[in-house]
């Protein structure tokens, strides 16, 4: 048996510059990487890596993480994580079922795994059902401009770095015209509302961004949750629909997925309450035959975490790259796609340990 006899959180704050600032998609403007990491160590000498949902909300991750989920991982074997997992699910019910509660736990989730794939001396992937592919397509994720020539400008480099595949975060018809007149119609172009609009918005400009010819429309309104108005948009527009980065644990995708509310689902494992949420999610999806397109705009943990389900995963499926230059990286730009292509490490558990120097350099 193993034990988990430590764990600690451990919070960073890393700068990232971009022609923009993401303004708009957070309620300040956003030029920095907010990072709540779990680390636990084992009494056989092991150490297991997680991370939580902390955009904006870093402290009160963490806090959650401290307080309420560490003290029910210590002494506990974590390759039977199934019922650690029910265990912190039941017994942190009471200060929420979803939002910053499960973004705590799917840090516990991400850690428990890497150390379960760990004592068996093999990667996540192959711990998952086994590794498929050393390496995905990945798309470039760009972030809100709010500037038709900045949408141009970034989106035609991001083509010339290779990317086959582009996501916008506008909210004006206008910007999003931008990217696919810079890109043209080989390239496929993502937008992602990020649910500014209202239903009656959406079915108005419906033959317009037909036009445009999307890939999927990401979140086109709020509330997210309100899957029947978002099946409606599907029936009557025709357009694909993606949706679920803010969805937490399976029921809600279980919830979507009966709705007919998605052609894609998107799980973002550092919030959905960890891998085997995610795992689960996938599972009703095949059976429902939706697509899965994950959520991953982070480079912790979470990231390693989804390249490594996508690894494992039955056809190949495109990553989320947030297109941004970052001060430091964890993984020492291991993890940096090349020509649109991003490598499955191949390591114990995650597949690689994060830069201990990068660590200690950007901790709050």
């Amino acid at each position: 048996m193993v034990t988990i006899t430590n764990a600690e959180v451990i919070e960073l704050s890393i700068p990232f510059s971009d022609p923009g600032k993401g303004e708009g998609l957070f309620p300040g403007a956003w030029n920095a990487l907010d990072f709540a990491l779990l680390r636990l160590e084992t009494d056989n000498g092991l150490t297991g890596w997680g991370e939580g949902f902390s955009y904006f909300c870093r402290p009160a991750v963490a806090s959650v993480m401290r307080d309420s989920v560490i003290p029910l991982l210590i002494g506990k074997d974590p390759t039977d994580f199934s019922p650690i997992l029910a265990e912190l699910r039941q017994k942190l019910h009471i200060i929420g079922r979803y939002g910053i509660t499960m973004f705590a736990i799917s840090s516990a989730d991400i850690a428990l795994h890497d150390l379960a794939a760990k004592v068996e001396g093999i990667s996540l992937a192959t711990y998952l059902g086994g590794l498929r592919r050393a390496e995905v397509p990945a798309y470039a994720s760009l972030i809100r401009y709010a500037d038709s020539t900045l949408v141009s400008q970034i989106a035609m480099k991001s083509v010339d770095e290779g990317y086959r595949t582009i996501k916008t975060h506008e909210i004006d018809l206008g910007h999003i015209q931008a990217a696919r007149n810079a890109v043209g119609a080989d390239i496929a172009l993502i937008n992602d509302v990020n649910c500014n609009w209202t239903t009656q918005q959406t079915l108005d400009w419906a033959d317009d961004l037909r036009a445009l010819n999307l890939k999927w429309l990401e979140e086109p309104i709020f509330p997210p949750e309100d899957f029947a108005a978002i099946a409606r948009l599907r029936r009557e527009t025709g357009l694909p629909i993606a949706t679920g980065e803010n969805c937490c644990t399976a029921h809600q995708f279980e919830e979507m997925i009966n709705a007919g509310a998605a052609d894609f689902i998107q799980p973002s494992v550092t919030k959905v309450g960890g891998i085997a949420e995610t795992m689960s999610a996938r599972h009703l999806a095949a059976a429902a035959e939706v697509k899965v397109a994950l959520h991953s705009p982070y480079f912790g943990p979470g990231y390693l975490a989804t390249l490594q389900i996508l690894g494992a995963a039955p056809e190949e499926e495109l990553f989320e790259y947030l297109y941004i230059d970052r001060e430091a990286d964890l993984y020492g730009g291991a993890l940096s796609p090349v020509a649109g292509q991003v490598e499955i490490p191949t390591g114990v558990g995650l597949g690689l340990e994060p830069d201990l120097e990068v660590i200690a350099r950007y901790q709050v």
